[in-house]
């Protein structure tokens, strides 16, 4: 399981944004993106600077190609500036902004009016104490520029996947502020031969779209910023009610036995020749080189060339990748690892 930021720190860090979030919504005829870079939300007379997912959201909502945007972004912002200005103009829609004064104005994300945050404050405040409540350890946490994570463990639950090969039940918690997926609860295998991390099907998804605010700051009803009414609040304590319930759900003795037999299974299935069988994964999973390499050098280092020992090499080279949001995708893919047959190692 990769290292992320301790949660102390990353509670500070959570708390510092909560109170330096803005969100607008505004029609695209008064949103500008300018020559230096900026974008400047039009009657507010606010600029900020994007960031690299936030300039991807307006490339794909004005039709431009997200290869040649970031080309023209370093090479001719001017350029940059009139297309996206041109389909502003051309294709108008109330899209939201939304915002962050974190010592540098940026805009972070280019979304949906009808987009409804689920904000990482707000899970914190719920899941952090419901884990503690359950027996669970926080193991790792971190927040990216499009997803906030936290992978949490129970001693209560435990078992061996062969002798002296134990594993414990856990979850992964998956936020998005920025429009990058919806929230996540999955059931979470945490392996102490080796620290690893394995995570299951995904248990509950709450997709970011609902009902827009209804707070108009700007004098109009072209460009406002969003506040919480009555109706949302109440709704959001009914959704972090489930998310509770989901928790528990998730942290069941009867889904741990059910993938502990899967992982029995997986152990007792070799894979041959463990050249061939990375190859196979690579490409099943699209790995990159490096990543293939690394699989192969866990692989062999760990000395079990089952389907388990398969699985473990791709979660165990979780860790060696620089990106979480990566890691965790990897993590993911080790399940997907112990549902392959001895037929998919064929590389005709």
């Amino acid at each position: 399981m990769k290292t992320g930021t301790p949660i102390a720190d990353l509670a500070q860090r959570i708390l510092a944004e909560s109170k330096s979030k803005r969100d607008f919504v505004a029609d695209t005829r008064k949103l500008r993106l300018e020559e230096d870079g900026t974008f400047t939300v039009g009657d507010l007379g606010r600029s900020y600077k994007p960031t690299k997912l936030c300039l991807e959201q307006v490339a794909g909502r004005t039709g431009i190609p997200a290869k040649y945007a970031e080309r023209m972004r370093t090479e001719a912002p001017l350029l940059l500036s009139r297309n996206v200005n041109h389909w502003f103009d051309a294709n108008p829609e109330k899209r939201m902004v939304r915002t962050l004064d974190n010592g540098s104005k940026v805009a972070r994300a280019f979304l949906s009016e009808r987009y409804r945050p689920l904000d990482n404050y707000d899970l914190a405040n719920v899941i952090l104490p419901k884990i503690a409540a359950v027996g669970c350890t926080v193991k790792s946490c971190e927040m990216t520029e499009r997803r906030f994570y936290i992978q949490a463990v129970t001693e209560r639950i435990t078992g061996e996947v062969k002798k002296g090969d134990v594993v414990q039940a856990g979850i992964v918690i998956t936020n998005s502020e920025v429009g990058c997926g919806a929230i996540k609860i999955e059931p979470l295998i945490y392996r102490l031969a080796c620290l690893n991390g394995m995570i299951s099907a995904s248990s509950l998804r709450r997709n970011h779209v609902g009902r827009s605010g209804e707070g108009n700051i700007g004098g109009d009803d072209e460009s406002f910023e969003m506040f919480s009414d009555k109706t949302r609040q109440l709704d959001d304590k009914a959704f972090w009610a489930k998310v509770c319930d989901v928790t528990d759900a998730s942290l069941s003795q009867i889904k741990f036995d059910e993938q502990l037999v899967k992982m029995r299974l997986a152990a007792d299935k070799q894979i041959g020749n463990p050249v061939d069988a990375v190859e196979v994964v690579t490409r099943k999973l699209e790995l990159t080189d490096g990543e293939s390499k690394s699989v192969l050098t866990h692989l062999a280092s760990g000395s079990d060339l089952s389907l388990w020992g398969l699985a473990n090499a791709v979660t165990r080279a979780a860790e060696d990748v620089e990106s979480y949001d990566r890691a965790i995708e990897l993590e993911r893919a080790g399940s997907y690892v112990l549902e392959l047959k001895p037929s998919d190692f064929s590389l005709n």
